[in-house]
């Protein structure tokens, strides 16, 4: 039998053959003494893609980051960045990196503008050409009035969008996005998401960890599902809610005592699944309207349930055994 596993790694290892790489990482690993966070994982991103790493906290998602932008050295297997094999990322490398990290690590003492001046300096930028980048991105994300603002005067979210434009002052060929918009409001999170689809458009690489499911559905080309430290399904969205659940989902939003015992009874034999989930269960069916019809026959009151298709939140609940499935 044919495993799911070897399905996924059956297509990346096509895609490996197929498409210019910027990116390779084979049996990578990583320990903090007795602690593997990573087990030897592997996967391709190529050139121009958003590439996405789905994860809850301690997958190895941040781990994997650190180690393509330079925190954290390669313990075992190999690292390629640029056709050049990696142990600790050098400084020419680093050049064409622009790092998105959880923590905003901007500087307080400096305006808004003044910290993008600085950091284009990190690179080698004039001090005018710094200036004229750094207008043109706070522009871009909506910063444009606050140039002259302390960075402790900014929310949380205003910070969020500086740290993203800061990333760009060196016009990266690589951007490496660790939960990039944590914090920002809906409009805000769109605006972010424009830019990337443009310098997506543009060419440039992304890389990008998330908890935000429709995020990762609207920008990622491939993903890889991680859980304690290994890859559990590489694909698409779309392909991976095709090929890890069924296409409709009916939300059930009743404690689970109320759950009438024929449901479990008669689920299979409709030809349907079933997971718990903290608020809940989700029943998972080829057709959803025939299965709501049941619900009145399992006296399930209908005002507690919503029909949908599936979508990625579904194939992470299934994979990371965040719900109980069944």
């Amino acid at each position: 039998m044919i495993t799911f596993l070897e399905i996924s790694l059956h297509c990346a290892t096509e895609r490996m053959i197929t498409l210019n790489n910027i990116i390779t990482a084979q049996n990578l690993g990583k320990k903090y003494g007795q602690f593997h966070a990573l087990k030897g994982i592997s996967f391709q991103i190529a050139e121009g893609e958003c590439f996405g790493f789905l994860g809850h906290n301690g997958a190895g998602k941040s781990t994997t980051m650190r180690m393509i932008y330079g925190l954290s050295t390669v313990d075992e297997g190999h690292l390629t960045i640029l056709n050049q094999p990696i142990t600790l990322t050098p400084p020419a490398i680093k050049n064409v990196l622009g790092i998105v990290p959880q923590e905003d690590s901007l500087d307080p003492d400096l305006t808004v503008l003044e910290n993008l001046e600085v950091y284009g300096g990190l690179f080698g930028l004039s001090r005018s050409e710094s200036r004229s980048r750094g207008r043109k991105l706070l522009d871009e994300m909506g910063l444009a009035e606050k140039e002259q603002d302390s960075v402790e005067s900014l929310s949380g979210g205003l910070k969020r969008r500086l740290v993203i434009a800061r990333a760009l002052i060196n016009h990266p060929k690589i951007v490496i996005l660790d939960e990039p918009t944590t914090g920002l409001d809906p409009q805000a999170r769109h605006q972010v998401w424009q830019k990337l689809r443009s310098l997506k458009n543009q060419g440039v690489t992304l890389l990008l960890t998330t908890h935000y499911m429709e995020e990762a559905t609207q920008l990622c080309d491939r993903l890889v599902v991680m859980h304690e430290g290994i890859i559990l399904a590489e694909g698409s969205p779309r392909e991976l809610i095709s090929r890890c659940v069924l296409p409709d989902v009916i939300e059930i939003h009743l404690p689970l005592d109320a759950i009438p015992g024929q449901l479990y009874d008669q689920i299979h034999d409709l030809g349907a699944e079933y997971l718990h989930v903290a608020d809940g269960i989700f029943l998972y069916c080829r057709d959803g309207r025939q299965l709501w019809d049941q619900l009145t026959l399992w006296n399930i009151p209908q005002h507690a349930c919503f029909l949908r298709p599936a979508n990625l939140e579904d194939v992470f609940l299934k994979l990371t055994g965040k719900g109980e499935e069944q």
